[in-house]
């Protein structure tokens, strides 16, 4: 039995554990929008806090603006897409009931979150800043000198690059790209051919640095920089000689990034998806970012232009797109204001020295867990590649969901390929906005003789799995040698991405438990034939069994509690939406199930609310890192079922993609499962957020001496800097 330092008692029971389906599901669950935005919320609270590092606050500003982003190109443009379905048209949006006024509530909680981002930016941090000599130099507060330089790079190095566009029959209004900035110019006077062209567009040049360093020679004692946006608004004049500027304004279109292909009806899903990746730049117009001084009569020209109502239309006091002040922040000089830094640990079990460690030998000795970004992503790499240099490895097989444009994984199995070992890799080609990146690395590993594969139609392979085949001698009967296949591999709740492994929490596990490889290798299988999936041991599988089995085992810890006996379920991901599943947790609360959820993101399951969910809490935690383990906990009698997992309780997750769960097997690592992945964060007191009934976080409470799990687990596991 696992050991638990976290109160396990039994919640309590109810005679009737039935659920009162007539409540209304908007009494049932939180709205997933809203939810969405409340965690956005929660991450620019991060950029408030003291005890953070000043560069860091402002990286979490962001943040903020690239979660937004996203947020508009994805979920406010499929709630848009009803809209106008239901109105019938394919463009301008109507009030269409229910669905406008969702959309406005979603706009107006957006909207105050971003004033209180700029504000935020605009008076705290910038200020701040300031204070320790980083400083960003507007052009009425630039030296003759500090001009001088602008003037010469704005010639040298972006008015070449530019290419302002007038308005007239001839040049009518241009395509704007999704996400790029561009200004909006009045202009008075007459062109070069006498007739009066009262408006340009500017497009600001994607090829040069939003954030311009200036030398140290022109700010002594300073760490300054200008921006683009404002170096080309110095000079607006000279881009339009013989004219005057009579109003101007920095503007940014957010568009529907949603792609979408019928894999149904087409013949090569990869050459479909990169026709369709040419159109993402253009979808549908969501939101539109403006200067809050842009002169009335350039928005509504804008507004009309992308057909917009007045609540996409968001007026800022800064920058327009703060995502870009990230090239600030890395370019910061002083070290204390940056998190400290950590070197992450290897295995007891690993030599730390990557050349030294045997990996076959020592996953033959026990199941290795990885606990990242704390310990070290380097032995899943070593793991790829000692499999792609052993001349007894004969096959290697992979799933790819998000690797980055340049990925050691991606050349280790092009090596192992190149080496003539069998190469299977399931890439996913609809890892949203990794696409392109996937496409390129699919036709790089066939150049080299890998068998590709692109998932099963209808579904996104998520799952994280590296199966690696080795011939290996073993004794025979009568003592002699024979040979034989043995299956090694790494199962993670998170991508094969050396970069994110530093900033994001996963499990990962490298084993060589013969009936869990096997499973591993059924299910690599059945995603190449498309066969049906035989019965697994020990794997839990989306879109077949991974749902009836969570299922299953909430209603077994709610019968547990019925007969007297302590039900408890603990889970930790990062969304929690399915209403399948929410209702199975409210009829084992109901029960007498003690149940705590770790979500990090949006929840739409309502705790403590008084007959449905009386023995169930909801907390959050934000912090340095991205949380995203996925771990299910489950007391079934004190057989502590710890499963693992790469998905969370979506909708998504359990029915449209290929997920995988699997049990932690070994009571060493079940228990260091719960003492690291659950434990901490139950008993955080820096970083949890606790969601109420109403649908509120509370925010953790000021204290003098705080737990942080994230912070614990780094002094634990890695050697801070």
């Amino acid at each position: 039995m696992v050991r638990w330092k976290h109160r396990i008692g039994p919640g309590k029971g109810r005679k009737d554990d039935k659920i009162r389906h007539a409540k209304a599901p908007s009494e049932r669950f939180f709205n997933r929008e809203l939810s969405q935005l409340a965690f956005n919320e929660r991450v620019l609270a991060l950029a408030e806090r003291i005890d953070v590092p000043l560069a860091e606050r402002l990286r979490f500003i962001c943040i903020v603006s690239s979660n937004l982003d996203e947020f508009f190109e994805i979920r406010v443009s499929g709630l848009i897409d009803e809209m106008r379905d239901e109105a019938g048209t394919s463009s301008g949006w109507g009030p269409q009931a229910t669905q406008w006024e969702h959309y406005l509530e979603i706009s107006a909680r957006a909207q105050r979150l971003v004033e209180k981002q700029y504000a935020l930016f605009n008076h705290v941090l910038m200020p701040l800043l300031a204070r320790r000599g980083i400083v960003v130099i507007s052009h009425a507060r630039r030296t003759p000198a500090q001009r001088a330089w602008v003037r010469e790079y704005f010639e040298a190095e972006v008015r070449p690059l530019l290419a302002p566009i007038g308005l007239d029959p001839s040049h009518p209004f241009p395509q704007v790209m999704n996400k790029a900035m561009n200004f909006i110019v009045a202009l008075e006077g007459k062109d070069a051919y006498g007739r009066v062209a009262a408006t340009a567009i500017l497009k600001v040049p994607r090829a040069l640095p939003r954030v311009i360093a200036l030398p140290p020679r022109l700010a002594p004692g300073q760490q300054a920089f200008v921006m683009l946006t404002s170096v080309i608004r110095a000079h607006l004049a000279d881009v339009f000689p013989g004219r005057s500027v009579a109003g101007f304004s920095q503007f940014r279109v957010t568009r529907d990034s949603d792609l979408w292909v019928d894999e149904r009806e087409v013949k090569n899903l990869r050459q479909a998806m990169r026709v369709e990746l040419t159109q993402r730049h253009f979808g549908n117009p969501l939101r539109l970012e403006v200067l809050r001084t842009c002169p009335p009569q350039l928005e509504l020209m804008l507004r009309e232009q992308f057909q917009l109502p007045n609540e996409a239309v968001f007026r800022v006091e800064g920058p327009v797109n703060l995502v870009r002040m990230n090239q600030l922040v890395d370019q910061v000089s002083q070290p204390q204001l940056r998190w400290p830094t950590f070197v992450p640990a290897w295995p007891a079990k690993v030599t730390p020295s990557a050349g030294e460690a045997d990996l076959f030998d020592a996953m033959r000795r026990g199941d290795i867990l990885l606990h990242h970004p704390f310990e070290s992503f380097e032995p899943v790499i070593e793991f790829l590649r000692q499999a792609a240099l052993d001349p007894k490895v004969v096959a290697i097989r992979m799933t790819l969901y998000r690797t980055g444009t340049a990925s050691v994984v991606v050349d280790l199995l092009v090596d192992a390929a190149r080496r003539g070992k069998d190469v299977t890799v399931i890439v996913e080609l609809k890892a949203r906005f990794d696409e392109e990146a996937n496409i390129n690395l699919a036709e790089r590993l066939e150049a080299v003789g890998a068998q590709v594969v692109y998932g099963v139609v209808g579904l996104k392979t998520h799952a994280k799995m590296l199966l690696v085949l080795r011939r290996e001698e073993a004794p025979g009967k009568r003592g002699a040698p024979r040979s034989r296949l043995v299956h090694y591999a790494h199962v993670g709740t998170g991508n094969y991405h050396p970069t994110t492994s530093k900033l994001y929490t996963d499990f990962g596990m490298l084993t060589a438990d013969a009936a869990l490889c096997a499973d591993i290798e059924r299910v690599f299988t059945h995603l190449t034939s498309q066969n049906r999936l035989p019965k697994l041991v020990h794997l839990w599988v989306a879109p077949f069994t991974l749902h009836k089995r969570v299922l299953a085992a909430i209603a077994r810890e709610a019968s547990i509690a019925r007969a007297g006996k302590p039900g408890r379920i603990v889970a930790k991901m990062n969304a929690l939406i399915d209403e399948a599943t929410v209702d199975a947790l409210y009829a084992a609360s109901r029960a007498g199930v003690k149940i705590d959820l770790i979500v990090r993101g949006a929840c739409s399951l309502r705790p403590g609310v008084k007959g449905l969910s009386d023995n169930i809490s909801v907390r959050s935690i934000v912090g340095r890192f991205l949380e995203h383990h996925r771990i299910y906990y489950f007391r079934n009698g004190g057989a502590d079922d710890v499963y693992l997992s790469s998905a969370d309780w979506m909708g998504r997750n359990l029915f449209r993609r290929i997920e995988i769960a699997w049990p932690v097997l070994n009571s060493k690592l079940k228990q260091r499962v719960i003492d690291e992945g659950l434990l901490p964060y139950l008993t955080d007191t820096t970083n949890a957020w606790t969601l109420g009934p109403d649908g509120e976080y509370r925010p953790p409470r000021p204290r003098k001496h705080g737990y942080s799990a994230q912070g614990a687990l780094l002094q634990q596991l890695a050697a801070v800097t």
